[in-house]
């Protein structure tokens, strides 16, 4: 739980730094170049992770239900989780579920202004965005790698 409410906080820092401490919308392009591999530049995201199933207001209120099921559901999973690694990314999805709840609920839309295009990277997300990535990068690795191994270590009586 503290790490969801982290990845809520710094979530929510970066995008009023990013709408209201260095006005980024207000800028020409939307864009300041930091390097030739990362920029920030400022996107209304009305879809889901990197703007797809954009839509109108059904979507809007469809992905703001969803993602108010999936914060309780992973909050009641929470309390029942024995593996640091699956706390972890049930930690990271849920903070990142409820950052861009709330950006929906109070913009309609999602801030997103992380770019790596120079990287050949398409997309442009958020700090919640990377969180709820990196969470189910957490649960994959415990579910396909670590579940494995400690079935393996328990099988041979360790």
């Amino acid at each position: 739980m503290i790490l969801a409410g982290a990845t809520i906080v710094l979530d929510q820092i970066t995008k009023l730094w990013i709408l209201h401490g260095i006005h980024l919308p207000d800028r020409y392009g939307n864009k300041i170049e930091i390097s030739g591999i990362f920029d920030l530049t400022y996107t209304e995201n009305r879809g889901v992770s990197f703007g797809l199933f954009a839509g109108g207001m059904t979507s809007r209120v469809l992905l703001s239900l969803l993602s108010a099921v999936v914060s309780v559901f992973l909050i009641r999973w929470l309390t029942r989780i024995e593996r640091p690694v699956t706390a972890y990314g049930a930690g990271l999805i849920l903070g990142g579920a409820i950052g861009n709840l709330i950006d929906r609920v109070f913009y309609g839309f999602v801030v997103d202004f992380l770019d790596f295009s120079g990287l050949g990277f398409p997309y442009i997300f958020n700090v919640a965005d990377a969180a709820i990535n990196i969470g189910v990068a957490c649960l994959l690795l415990d579910a396909l790698v670590l579940e494995k191994r400690d079935a393996v270590k328990k099988e041979q009586g360790r």
